[in-house]
Formats: structure tokens, sequence, C-alpha cells
């Protein structure tokens, strides 16, 4: 039992994590510090990410922050450059993303613009940017797409979003082909409504508990129930995944709700 659990280690493997500067993807970033790896967090301001480098020191890991603008190639590849003296990633958890909240009929251009050139465009950046320098440094590696439930079925409110996600899954699929030949693996988190201190207040909320009823499971996740699958896809555990969309739901995707 010990050696199969050992393959979720991540010891001398160099993790990226990018959003790295609140809720899921700083979550993420400590996970993967646990789990033995050498972290770099990004966001685009790199000045908020001392504490998230200072929770993984005092816990006796490795990280370092770096600035990053997930929309803009120029920063993207200042991004890996920076990161180079550490060497090529081993894992790129593509985590940074936003959301417009408001109906179709009022959503703008600039909306639209906003959420996917975030959530695609940077998901696309970053990844084809880690693949390149894996590839150079003559090893595989993991990218793990963070999509949504969202990706793979609509709620009101929030079309450019749920378009963005749907483009993240196809996107991994496509990656995952291309990339298979020079042993890089892509996969998708499809995360359901989980709670962090970003929406903590609207899934406590009447409106949140009217959401929380139609989940099959009768909960809302938690960022620990992200931990399992994240680590399954970033390690050795997952070495015949890619092209994979593993969804953490509650059953919500498989629900007609």
């Amino acid at each position: 039992m010990s050696a199969a659990l050992d393959r979720f280690r991540l010891d001398g493997r160099l993790a990226l994590v990018t959003g790295a500067s609140s809720g899921l993807g700083t979550h993420f970033a400590r996970l993967l510090a646990q789990a033995g790896a050498r972290v770099a967090v990004a966001a685009r301001r790199a000045d908020k990410l001392q504490s998230v480098v200072d929770a993984i020191a005092q816990a006796g890991g490795h990280a370092r922050a770096l600035s990053l603008d997930v929309t803009d190639a120029a920063s993207v590849r200042a991004c890996f450059d920076a990161l180079s003296d550490w060497g090529a990633p081993d894992i790129v958890v593509n985590n940074a993303g936003v959301t417009v909240t408001r109906p179709l009929l009022d959503q703008t251009e600039e909306d639209f613009d906003h959420v996917l050139d975030t959530n695609l465009k940077g998901c696309w950046l970053v990844a084809t940017e880690a693949a390149r320098r894996m590839v150079a440094a003559g090893r595989g590696g993991s990218i793990v797409n963070v999509a949504s439930i969202l990706g793979e079925r609509v709620a009101g409110g929030v079309a450019p979003y749920a378009i963005s996600k749907a483009g993240v899954v196809q996107a991994t699929k496509a990656m995952a082909l291309e990339l298979a030949r020079h042993c890089i693996r892509v996969n998708a988190l499809l995360p359901g409504y989980v709670v962090t201190d970003l929406n903590r207040d609207f899934l406590t909320s009447e409106a949140g508990e009217k959401l929380r009823s139609r989940i099959p499971s009768r909960r809302f996740g938690e960022v620990t129930d992200l931990d399992g699958p994240l680590l399954l896809l970033a390690s050795d555990a997952g070495a015949a995944m890619s092209g994979a969309t593993v969804a953490v739901d509650g059953a919500h995707l498989v629900s007609s709700l």
C-alpha cells in the first residue's frame, strides 16, 4: 500500500500555480507544497502572494512569488523566464479565472472579453508556454486546467464564464492529444460549487440555500474535497490519465436540476 501512496508524492518536482493569491489557488499551492513540490505562486500582483509564500515556508516547504498577467503573452514568457533558475516546471495548475455576473442581455463586449481573455486565452497562453519549456528541458510533465462544471452545463447570469469554461474543457482535450508524444499530460479539474472566502456570503444566503437543495448530495464542496483529485492529476498516480475531465461536484453534473 505504501508504494501506491508514494505515487501521490511530488518530491523533487517544481509546480507553478496561477491565480494563487486567494481561494482555490492558495489552497492548491499549499497542498502541492505539502506533497513535496517546490511551488511558484503567480498572480498579477506578486505582493499579494507573500502571505502564501510565508505560510508554505512556515510549514517547511519551498515557495516563491512571481508576477503574472495570464492575458499577456509577454508577461507569461517573463514569468517562466523568472522561474528558470529553478528549472522548467513539472506541474502547472492553470487556476487563474474571473467571472461577471449579470443577465445575458446586460452583459457587454467588455465583460465577454475580460472573462474569455482571462479564463480561456490565459489558460492557452500559460499551458502552451509551459509545454514549450517542458519539451526544451527534455522531460514530460502535468498540466491541470481548472475548468468548472459550468463547462458542461449552464446557469443563468454567467454566460461568458460558462462559455469560457466549455472552451477550457475542449482545449484540455486538444492539448492532451498533441502533447502526449512529449510525455506531457493535460487534464481538467471541474469543481462544482466550492465554499471559499470569495463566495461564502452568497452560498450561506437564502439564494445559496436554494442552490444547495438542487445538488444531489445536498452539500457544497469544501476546498479539501479537491485535494485527492488534484494530486491524482498532478502526480505519477495519474500517469496514464490525459485528456480527462474530473468533476468534483456531489453528482451535480449528472442531475437534471
